[in-house]
């Protein structure tokens, strides 16, 4: 058998009690029942956050009252042949069409922002996409959408105009990717989320692969 010696990216931040999350949701707590350091044979924890954590994959029913929960979502979606995209805009731009400078030749495209330097501090002014990019994507034949942000949507948007948009052409959605290490480019993605009954949405460990 050959090994896979292509190189892997990690695009996931580590998930710590320091992870930010958007104000008022439950961050990271691990917190431990046995342990060895209390005499106890083996170590034994539990934990307790948000299933919008760091990296994670929203589902239907986060954004629509029909929409799937994440357990029902095709894992389809989150393998395959994917495109990274850099786009430099200013802080709290939702991304247009004309800011994408490269032809579309995947069908996941993972825009990279820089919008979101640090995943352990919250910032609110971090780049989002806008209703006219999902659509020109979804006529390109794109199936997944992430960005290197908590959200598709800028984060005082109590519509959710994007995931409404994204509902519509049934997207996936990916967030709070981390891509200040990869390059523009073709990979394949592995990002599938937990089987978490009737959930809205998961944290997931999510990768790309140099493509052969």
């Amino acid at each position: 058998m050959k090994l896979d010696t292509r190189k892997i990216y990690d695009i996931t931040p580590t998930v710590s009690p320091n992870l930010a999350v958007f104000p008022g949701d439950t961050p990271y707590e691990n917190s431990y029942l046995m342990s060895f350091r209390q005499g106890h044979h083996l170590s034994l924890s539990k934990i307790q956050s948000t299933v919008h954590l760091g990296a994670h994959a929203d589902a239907p029913s986060h954004y629509h009252v029909s929409g799937a929960s994440i357990d029902a979502r095709d894992l389809n979606l989150y393998l395959g042949k994917t495109q990274v995209i850099t786009v430099t805009e200013r802080r709290g731009h939702r991304i247009a069409v004309t800011d994408v400078k490269t032809q579309i030749q995947a069908p996941r495209v993972l825009f990279k922002t820089g919008s979101f330097p640090n995943p352990n501090h919250w910032n609110s002014d971090f780049m989002a996409l806008s209703i006219g990019l999902i659509q020109y994507l979804t006529q390109a034949g794109v199936k997944l959408v992430g960005i290197d942000t908590p959200s598709v949507d800028l984060a005082d948007d109590k519509i959710l105009e994007v995931h409404n948009e994204i509902y519509k052409a049934d997207l996936a959605i990916l967030e709070g990717i981390v891509l200040d290490h990869v390059s523009d480019g073709i990979y394949d993605l592995v990002a599938l989320p937990l089987k978490l009954q009737g959930a809205e949405a998961s944290p997931l460990r999510a990768i790309l692969i140099e493509r052969d």
